[in-house]
């Protein structure tokens, strides 16, 4: 009987950030066979200028689930709404399901320190929900059992490389991302509803453009790769026994480890 495939679950706020910051690691850790999932919390009900909420939302949705398909990867429903993505009990139970149902070894997520609240309070509710895991009382929504496998969770970039007070930032390893690139473009332009809204809010000028230079700029942070997603590492404790990195084993071939951050993170103050 053949093993199961190792698993990674990328959990962001809106349907489109998750082919922003890791769908390339994702298409990447299928291309070494791995299941990859796809989760986001919100249905993205504010997004549009012309439709209402619930319009808004299941078009959004709709898009997303052809997103996933377009990265082969598992669709789960989103639990929440457009700034309402709240650290709240509720929610943390909705997560922890998913993830006690997907058995992670590798969870990507947000920045914790990032342009807007709800990609913050994404990577929190990420974390927390990845901690309770394996304990026995804990009971989530939908009920499931606790799971006893180690897990490593991956902070993405913030948005432009910097933090809300415009703080450059640095990441711990570089996922090179040109060979998956045209799929990363692809699976981003099946948010077809978002590219006037973004454009008319927030100045993304031709969407899929910004998107390409997001992936070039963290190439650039590389001072290797042309396109890049990069990756910082939570600290372990809680998640699993012993420090790993199952990111870099796994794509070992295709990432770039920045040694020097590495150490100076691992260095005692």
């Amino acid at each position: 009987m053949k093993d199961k495939p190792r698993s990674a679950l990328a959990v962001c706020a809106h349907p489109d950030d998750i082919e922003f910051i890791a769908a390339g690691t994702l298409l990447l850790l299928k291309e070494k066979g791995w299941e990859i999932h796809y989760m986001n919390l919100s249905g993205g009900d504010l997004g549009s200028l012309t439709h209402n909420r619930e319009e808004t939302r299941n078009i959004r949705t709709q898009e997303g689930q052809s997103a996933a398909k377009i990265l082969g990867a598992t669709f789960h429903d989103p639990v929440s709404n457009d700034l309402e993505i709240l650290y709240d009990t509720d929610t943390i139970k909705k997560i922890a399901a998913v993830i006690r149902e997907t058995h992670p070894s590798i969870i990507l997520t947000h920045a914790l320190c990032d342009y807007m609240i709800d990609h913050e309070n994404t990577a929190r509710l990420t974390v927390t929900a990845a901690f309770v895991k394996g304990m026995k009382n804990y009971q989530t929504n939908p009920p499931r059992e606790p799971i006893g496998n180690d897990v490593t969770i991956y902070h993405g970039m913030p948005h432009w490389l910097q933090t809300p007070l415009r703080q450059k930032v640095r990441s711990g390893l570089y996922v090179d991302t040109a060979s998956v690139q045209p799929k990363k473009r692809e699976a981003l332009a099946a948010h077809k509803s978002q590219k006037e809204f973004l454009e008319a809010t927030q100045g993304m000028d031709f969407y899929l453009v910004a998107m390409d230079e997001l992936s070039r700029g963290v190439g650039k942070l590389s001072e290797k790769f042309e396109y890049a997603e990069s990756w910082n590492r939570h600290l372990h404790l809680g998640f699993s026994v012993n420090k790993q990195d199952p990111l870099a084993e796994a794509l070992h071939d295709l990432c770039l480890v920045d040694e020097d951050y590495e150490r100076q993170l691992e260095t005692p103050r």
